[in-house]
């Protein structure tokens, strides 16, 4: 019977990060392929005859090619446990993605060999060294023309301020690559030629760095390139240092296509040995340790309706120490009291099985009857504390929602509630409006879509939507402690003036130049981004 230690050394748990397109789900998808999770590859962009990623659950996400919520995907390979979170890539779903990192304990960056480090490429890997995750990279798509692998490593170095160090490094020519050079095994590995259009695993054959038979089947001349590159690598790239990875100082660096299974186990099995096992965590209490016997987890994620013939709702923890055990009662932080942890369930996307137990590093869902928030913390009722909070962000884009049919009033506000609890949305009610409509803020335009599509094919309810001219929300409290009205607050006409789902007064104005008139002609005003703290 394994030890709570060994248990926790067999974790590895991880985000896949990138900007859109770069083949963050389409690597997922082969990473689960190799684990033995499935035996046929999905295509992400894919006709109607073939299959979807597993990854990408809901119906918006197959019809528009997107990932838009975080998926849970867990396997066991060569005696690691895994738990993969694919995060939504593009920018309007970024809050999900860095609520996913405060979850993970590595992350792996997939760059485009075309177009190398972009936009929400930097803002994500920005989160990750703020929050000193160590970061793989997986330069993908080398099936097709692309930037040198030696211009790549410099862009990323340049760009996102990273030393790279190439774990292997690609042979042959740019867009007809025929293999991976090992430089930690110094071994070729040629690769056959794909004939399944990546839906099976790639046959591949190792040889030593020296081999006659290696050096005649890709050439003399490629061979040569080969060596100087190799050479350039050894005098003037960096030493691997492991230290620096764990401290996320230093990015591992592999060369593959995940489309077409080009590298993909090799970087899967490096990965698992560089990787860190679950990491402590900051709490209220101070540094809680993984092998800490007591448990203790936090919720980092909401789902409703993953089962729409159930109307379900989930709350996604990550176990951070301790032993979990179905139907344990722990306690539960935020509502302060005990609660029995009843029907646990893993996944692989919205595929689920029942567990009896899990350990730190594991994601596990749990059936939420409307009790669990973002961030909520829930440990051992001998050993009570918090951790750390969750950041909140600013919504910068504003609509008003109201249902076609009054007479689904009921099923409208049931769904806008459940689907703003799971963090994707805020709400706001408009003093002096009635309770007819809601004012919807988010990160992005993206997300209005993605509501509207929600409500109409979990809820039937159909709504309208009005974009409102405000992109500056600020939550408000008067120094000396009295109320903000309308009436209280000089300017509240040059904006919407809202309340938030606890009743803290806010003010959605067009710009900032709005928003410095109201704090210079209300000395005594208090202008937070976020909610104020209770």
């Amino acid at each position: 019977m394994s030890t709570l230690l060994e248990e926790i050394n067999k974790r590895r748990t991880f985000a896949i990060i990138s900007h859109p397109d770069a083949g963050k789900t389409t690597l997922t998808e082969k990473l689960l392929l190799y684990g033995g999770a499935i035996h046929l590859a999905g295509s992400i962009k894919s006709r109607k005859t073939q299959r979807h990623a597993v990854s990408d659950w809901m119906e918006i996400e197959k019809q528009r090619g997107i990932s838009v919520t975080s998926s849970v995907l867990q396997f066991d390979y060569n005696g690691f446990k895994i738990n993969i979170l694919d995060t939504p890539g593009h920018q309007d779903f970024s809050e999900d993605t860095y609520r996913t990192l405060m979850a993970v304990d590595s992350a792996v960056m997939i760059i485009d060999a075309a177009k190398g480090v972009e936009a929400q490429t930097k803002k994500l890997f920005k989160v990750c060294r703020e929050r000193r995750i160590p970061i793989f990279t997986f330069v993908n798509k080398l099936d097709r023309y692309g930037k040198a692998p030696l211009d790549l490593m410099d862009e990323i170095e340049k760009v996102l301020g990273i030393p790279t160090y190439p774990m292997n490094f690609p042979i042959g020519i740019d867009g007809k690559y025929l293999g991976v050079f090992d430089r930690q095994k110094n071994q070729v590995e040629l690769f056959a030629e794909d004939t399944s259009h990546g839906q099976l695993e790639r046959n591949s054959e190792i040889f030593a760095a020296d081999s006659p038979e290696m050096i005649d089947r890709i050439g003399q001349e490629t061979y040569d390139a080969l060596q100087d590159d190799l050479m350039l690598l050894d005098e003037a790239g960096e030493d691997f240092d492991k230290a620096k990875v764990d401290a996320g100082d230093l990015t591992p660096t592999f060369f593959g296509s995940a489309m077409t299974n080009f590298g993909v186990q090799n970087f899967l099995e490096e990965y698992l040995k560089l990787a860190p096992p679950p990491a402590p965590r900051v709490s209220s209490d101070g540094i809680i340790e993984p092998d800490d016997d007591k448990f203790s987890a936090f919720v980092f994620k909401i789902q409703a309706n993953m089962n729409p013939a159930h109307r379900d709702r989930l709350a996604f923890i990550r176990i951070c120490s301790g032993k979990f055990e179905r139907n344990m009662n722990v306690w539960h932080a935020q509502e302060d009291k005990s609660i029995k942890l009843s029907q646990p369930q893993q996944f692989l996307a919205q595929d689920r099985q029942i567990i009896d137990e899990a350990y730190p590093g594991d994601i596990v869902g749990l059936f939420d009857p409307g009790i669990f928030g973002i961030g909520d913390t829930l440990t051992d009722s001998a050993h009570k504390f918090k951790f750390e909070d969750f950041p909140i962000f600013p919504p910068e884009k504003f609509a008003r929602v109201q249902a076609k049919d009054t007479m689904k009033r009921k099923q409208f506000t049931k769904g806008i509630e459940q689907l703003t609890q799971e963090g994707a949305i805020q709400l706001f009610n408009q003093v002096g409006a009635g309770t007819e409509s809601y004012i919807v803020g988010t990160v992005g335009t993206l997300q209005f879509e993605v509501l509207q599509y929600r409500l109409k094919s979990e809820y039937s309810v159909d709504v309208i939507l009005t974009m409102q001219p405000f992109e500056v929300a600020r939550w408000l409290k008067f120094e000396d402690g009295k109320p903000v009205t309308p009436t209280s607050l000089r300017g509240a006409d040059r904006g919407m003036f809202v309340t938030d789902r606890n009743g803290q007064p806010v003010l959605i104005v067009e710009n900032e130049w709005s928003l410095g008139w109201i704090r210079e002609n209300n000395p005594n005003l208090i202008l937070n981004p976020v909610p104020f703290e209770d």
